[in-house]
């Protein structure tokens, strides 16, 4: 998964990212290292709050655009 790519480009902790997602910040460790499956509601909070696709942050597409909106 990109969530640690994308957490670091924008110059993010771990801790702030967890915060947004109303976690602790060792659950949202565990998302980063895949020693959990992220929950379908933080996957798509994370979309959005990176402006990509959930495709994209599962690694199942190289194109970062989100989807247009129906």
């Amino acid at each position: 998964m990109r969530l640690r790519d994308l957490r670091e480009d924008r110059d993010l902790t771990q801790k702030q990212v967890a915060d947004y997602l109303h976690i602790k910040q060792n659950t949202y460790c565990q998302y980063e290292s895949a020693r959990r499956q992220i929950p379908i509601e933080a996957l798509v909070a994370l979309a959005k709050y990176y402006k990509v696709s959930t495709d994209y942050i599962l690694g199942l597409t190289n194109i970062s655009k989100p989807y247009p909106k129906v």
